[in-house]
């Protein structure tokens, strides 16, 4: 290993996991205002926000977060970011980081390369296990997000932090209340990227956000949220948050990507000297 550089190592196991989640945290900090409007204009007009709507209006990226910030404090789009900050570590490093070990398990002894079938087995794999295990964090990011408080007269805070949150979902809805379906989205949207994954993905990823929003028994499936959403707001509504959605789909993974190479050349760095006997 001597006289190599950083970027002809491959990476260990290790460094990928740590990476790519360190690397989705660095992302999830910079774009979850973005993520946070577009989870407020998802709910906006649902039956259950019509309180609230008659007090609160969103319109667009930018004055959405500017409401936020008017109405609930400087500190309001970064409501959940904790749980935000749980799920990258948890989802990206194993989406991401596991991916090519995954990927030789599934690739033929003696085969030079992975086949398409391979790769697609590999990502279907790791984002089934991500999903699975980031699941909980999820619907705590988006209650967090959805919440709004209007001051001290406003709405109640339900949970007292990230970890009373996941104890009070699980104690009032069961523990399968922090696993509510939300993988089709998720592998929808693990195979897309950009415009075209924004289009593809919207529809279900509103369902989704309502459905983990929504109190024990508002839907009884994420079907009957979609039928009554159609039937209630007319089917515009599977695009509400449409472009904070594809602007911070873009932004995250620019973002993501181009951290996760330097954070991999850095641990290499890092791994290399300590191995190195000078």
């Amino acid at each position: 290993m001597v006289g190599l550089k950083p970027s002809d190592v491959p990476p260990t196991m290790a460094v990928k996991f740590l990476g790519a989640g360190t690397a989705a945290c660095f992302a999830d900090l910079l774009t979850f205002p973005l993520d946070t409007a577009k989870v407020r204009l998802q709910i906006q007009g649902e039956n259950q926000a019509a309180q609230t709507a008659r007090l609160v209006q969103y319109r667009g990226v930018l004055g959405t977060i500017l409401t936020m910030v008017r109405t609930e404090g400087p500190c309001s789009p970064y409501n959940g970011l904790v749980a935000g900050l749980q799920r990258q570590m948890s989802f990206a490093s194993i989406r991401i980081g596991l991916y090519d070990s995954v990927k030789q398990v599934y690739t033929p002894k003696g085969a030079d390369n992975s086949s398409l079938t391979t790769r697609i087995l590999a990502g279907c794999t790791t984002g089934a296990m991500a999903v699975t295990c980031a699941q909980p964090t999820d619907v705590v990011k988006v209650r967090f997000q959805a919440s709004i408080h209007l001051g001290p007269s406003g709405s109640d805070r339900k949970y007292n932090g990230t970890m009373d949150a996941y104890r009070t979902i699980a104690r009032e809805e069961g523990v399968r209340g922090l696993w509510k379906d939300n993988f089709p989205c998720h592998f929808v949207s693990a195979f897309g990227a950009g415009f075209c994954a924004t289009v593809v993905a919207s529809p279900v990823d509103v369902v989704k956000t309502r459905y983990m929003n929504s109190p024990p028994g508002q839907y009884l499936s994420p079907l009957d949220c979609m039928i009554k959403m159609v039937a209630q707001e007319g089917p515009t509504a599977f695009y509400k948050g449409f472009t904070p959605s594809f602007l911070r789909l873009g932004s995250w993974n620019v973002v993501m990507f181009v951290t996760y190479e330097q954070l991999k050349r850095a641990l290499m760095k890092v791994q290399m000297l300590r191995e190195s006997p000078f």
